[in-house]
């Protein structure tokens, strides 16, 4: 199964970026891609985290709506892909801040899940003049997820998740059979250590992972890392895009992935987190 983790440099614009998300949607379709991930902010590269409020949506299923979920629902079914959104801005109740949301939607356009981000980037990057403290203007979600699709059952995350190991773990305790990422590292922290989470949550899971990320100069001044990838679950990198917006597409073989597990049953053979007779 080919899978697709799409890369962009989301400005301040929604439109334009709504529009690049499709066109990018439509390259990973026509490469023959069965699922295609989005990047974390795909929709909004917000100059202050607040900002995200003003182009916040209702949730669909709480009867709410908006051009960015619409585009989402729209793209899988007009593609017949499954489509991970990234994450956008949904109205919380009795909250002034936003939920980091990733949607899901199987290629008839309807939606399967929705993952609130956990881990939210509230940091100064060492060596760095950088800050960022997105519980600003976010609340952190509480469910682990894990989303049954046509492509597969998906856990899913989003970049600072990436650095907390237990979330897969548990990802994995409810049936992941691969996990997505969508991401917008910065320069700094993806540099040291992208790469190296990337192929260390999918090795000490023995699962393929598709990590769709931002990259390049926003004009809010962030500099973000890219390297989107398509990592296989003995942590070898099957396809990545280093710089500029476009596709990473990889294949997902699933079959391999339990013949791997079946010869190196390192998640059998868990003591920790398990409990003990």
């Amino acid at each position: 199964m080919k899978v697709a983790a799409v890369q962009m440099t989301t400005s301040t614009d929604v439109p334009r970026n709504l529009a690049t998300a499709q066109r990018l949607l439509r390259d990973a379709a026509q490469a023959g891609a069965a699922l295609a991930v989005l990047p974390e902010n795909f929709a909004l590269m917000s100059r202050q985290e607040r900002d995200k409020r003003a182009i916040a949506e209702v949730d669909a299923a709480q009867n709410g709506g908006g051009p960015i979920q619409d585009m989402l629902s729209a793209s899988a079914r007009e593609l017949g892909i499954t489509v991970i959104g990234g994450t956008i801005p949904l109205l919380v109740p009795g909250e002034t801040r936003v939920a980091a949301a990733s949607l899901v939607y199987g290629p008839d356009g309807n939606r399967l899940g929705r993952y609130d981000k956990i881990h939210l980037f509230d940091v100064s990057v060492p060596g760095a003049a950088e800050s960022h403290r997105e519980s600003a203007g976010m609340t952190p979600g509480r469910e682990v997820v894990v989303v049954p699709t046509p492509a597969g059952k998906v856990g899913v995350a989003v970049c600072y998740d990436l650095r907390f190991p237990e979330l897969f773990r548990r990802m994995i305790d409810q049936g992941a059979d691969f996990f997505v990422v969508s991401a917008a590292f910065t320069v700094p922290t993806g540099e040291a250590h992208w790469d190296l989470l990337l192929r260390a949550r999918a090795v000490e899971n023995l699962c393929y992972l598709v990590a769709s990320a931002q990259v390049g100069e926003h004009e809010n001044g962030r500099r973000t890392y890219g390297h989107s990838a398509v990592i296989d679950c003995w942590g070898a990198k099957m396809a990545e895009l280093v710089a500029g917006e476009g596709i990473a597409v990889g294949e997902i073989d699933l079959a391999r992935q339990a013949r791997v597990r079946a010869e190196f049953p390192a998640l059998e053979h868990r003591v920790l987190g398990r409990t003990l007779d």
